[in-house]
């Protein structure tokens, strides 16, 4: 935010002097009204792009305030520009699909599918009768001499009780169905969890490629532009161009740039989406590690 702030800072800078310029060459004749209103119109709108920047900026420190756990009037003192980001060194183009394993919502909707068929399991069993077995020890003797000491006059009782609901009007067999129904929902939500995360994998893997290809195209026009204003500068002083013509070639440039610091700021986004749809970590574990594969060097 605040490098567009800066280039639209310059560009308002530029088209004032530009504006300035042409208001004294209408004085003395040497141009047209309608010039004077076109340059006009383009400052105001300018000037328009400005307040909402201002505005976005305000809401992200108290965004990052929030986040670290104090109320607005206590923003940190720490300040951030783009020049101090940087990209990792190296970004993948594809990733194995294990690395999905390890978002939060995928792993609460697998621990909610294993709850559910365990349920199936305590329904189930609650159907079944309940046996209760008991043993009782005793001795048989003819003679009472022999009732204690003689060996082989030892028995033992088993005893079985068998325990099952007689009538429940079907109580329990609903219940087995809402825990089958219960685990097929479960089921369709892990499915739907799994399928949503590697659609949020895909849609950031796609960014971050969209993203290369945009910042190339954008570092390509901003030196571009500045090749353009540095030819500007030696023409003004060899009396070639006007200002005015300077001036242009400024606004130009800074347009370019303004369009590099947004080009710039998206890669830094999308790069964080992706770590966000992967859960984040990835980088520590051995299992899953991804491959090398592409490098964006910017040099400003």
């Amino acid at each position: 935010m605040r490098g567009q702030i800066a280039a639209t800072e310059e560009i308002i800078r530029i088209e004032t002097q530009a504006l300035d310029i042409l208001r004294k060459q209408l004085a003395l004749g040497q141009v047209a009204g309608g010039d004077v209103a076109a340059v006009e119109a383009t400052l105001a709108q300018a000037q328009a792009t400005l307040p909402p920047l201002q505005k976005q900026l305000a809401l992200q420190r108290d965004l990052l305030t929030a986040l670290i756990g104090r109320f607005p009037s206590q923003q940190p003192a720490e300040k951030f520009d783009l020049a101090s980001l940087q990209m990792p060194p190296d970004l993948p183009v594809s990733l194995p699909s294990k690395l999905v394993e390890q978002r939060p919502d995928v792993r609460s909707a697998e621990a909610q599918m294993h709850s559910a068929s365990a349920l199936i399991g305590v329904a189930v069993a609650a159907q079944l009768p309940q046996f209760t077995l008991a043993a009782t020890g005793g001795t048989t003797s003819n003679l009472i001499s022999q009732f204690i000491t003689t060996p082989g006059t030892a028995f033992w009782t088993v005893a079985g009780n068998v325990a099952q609901t007689v009538f429940d009007a079907g109580t329990l067999l609903h219940k087995r169905r809402a825990a089958d129904a219960a685990f097929d929902q479960a089921a369709a939500m892990y499915r739907s969890t799994v399928i949503t995360a590697f659609q949020n994998v895909a849609d950031a893997l796609h960014a971050v490629q969209s993203d290369a290809e945009t910042l190339r195209a954008a570092v390509a026009a901003e030196r571009a532009a500045f090749k353009s204003l540095e030819i500007a500068r030696r023409q003004l002083q060899l009396g070639a161009i006007s200002y005015l013509g300077l001036l242009t070639a400024e606004n130009t440039y800074d347009t370019a740039l303004l369009a590099l610091v947004q080009a710039q700021a998206a890669r830094f986004a999308d790069t964080a989406a992706l770590f966000q749809a992967l859960g984040g970590g990835w980088w520590n574990r051995e299992d899953a590690a991804p491959p090398k594969t592409w490098d964006i060097e910017f040099v400003p």
